[in-house]
């Protein structure tokens, strides 16, 4: 079994998808890099009035001037009420963090990492493991190597579960890559670590309000280890559907694209049928996980971080069932 995983995985190598999204993470990493220390620089001089001015201020002032600016903002009457609850949860925030003293301002190595997890997680993060997952069994069929590989004597069940598992560990991989390029980037453009600052979380939102009773404060590695987790677990979960269309469709373009589809599609969804019940057990509802760690207004009722992972576990079990029923039963060999 280990050496049909590690035949699998050196498979995956050989197509230079790796290669492909390490250069995507690269690019992309260095372009938010820039983004957020860019937007840094300016809400400094647009706060402080100070161009080019990042040492030395003052952060608590700054950030109650953000917080006007948001009540502005939030008493405007072209703004949606969706909005204002979101806007009212985020002023509660910020003055949590000056009554706690937690700058929310100031780049760091460690807030970065965390922040580009945070926005990676739903949809970008996503895509890349469709990338890598999306022709695990439908490239057999597309490159005609499948009746190849099965004259083995070896079970199906076994060729498919080696597959699979080499799937997750390329998966593992692209996580981690993501981690060690975030900060090893970041830490070149903010010269400051911050691993060791503090960092506030378990707010939840009840009826439109922030609930800060059950908020910890723990430090930003650990607050780290906590997003990248999540994001592995969304990972495994995206892997495992990808790999299930694979196994059915048996084309590598259609395959991915039902994938692309599924993805995007879950944000309309979320964003024009919110009001409906059942949308909240679509899998690309339940993605955007880290959103439960900051309290996030959520624009979809009755959903919690052990509601979305439930949903995306059962999403899983259901498609390896199907994978396995399906590469067992059909004719492969046509």
């Amino acid at each position: 079994m280990i050496r049909l995983i590690e035949n699998e995985v050196l498979k995956m190598l050989s197509k230079k998808k790796l290669v492909l999204i390490s250069v995507i993470l690269l690019v992309l990493v260095s372009l938010f890099c820039y983004g957020e220390n860019a937007s840094y620089k300016h809400t400094i001089m647009r706060f402080s009035g100070t161009p080019g001015q990042t040492q030395n201020y003052n952060w608590k002032s700054m950030v109650n001037q953000q917080i006007l600016y948001l009540k502005n903002t939030m008493n405007s009457q072209y703004i949606k009420e969706d909005r204002k609850n979101s806007i009212n949860i985020q002023i509660e925030q910020l003055q949590y963090y000056i009554n706690h003293n937690i700058n929310p301002i100031t780049p760091t190595s460690a807030k970065f990492t965390i922040d580009f997890m945070d926005e990676a997680i739903y949809l970008f993060l996503p895509l890349l493991i469709i990338i890598l997952a999306g022709d695990a069994v439908s490239g057999e069929f597309s490159s005609k190597t499948i009746k190849v590989l099965l004259t083995r004597a070896v079970p199906r069940w076994k060729i498919l579960l080696s597959k699979y598992i080499g799937v997750l560990i390329l998966s593992c991989i692209v996580i981690l890559e993501s981690a060690l390029m975030c900060v090893i980037i970041s830490s070149f453009a903010f010269h400051s670590g911050g691993w060791n600052e503090p960092m506030a979380t378990g707010f939840k939102v009840i009826g439109n309000k922030l609930d800060s009773s059950n908020v910890i404060r723990i430090y930003q590695w650990q607050y780290a280890i906590l997003v990248y987790s999540l994001g592995w677990f969304v990972s495994v979960n995206i892997a495992t559907l990808s790999f299930m269309v694979s196994v059915i469709v048996r084309n590598t373009v259609t395959s991915v694209g039902i994938m692309l589809a599924t993805l995007i599609g879950g944000g309309f969804l979320q964003m024009f049928l919110q009001d409906w019940p059942m949308i909240k057990y679509f899998f690309a509802v339940n993605l955007d996980l880290t959103q439960y760690l900051t309290a996030s207004y959520q624009p979809v009722s009755g959903m919690s971080l052990s509601f979305s992972a439930l949903v995306l576990c059962l999403w899983s079990i259901a498609a390896l069932v199907i994978s396995f029923s399906v590469f067992q039963k059909q004719d492969v060999l046509v």
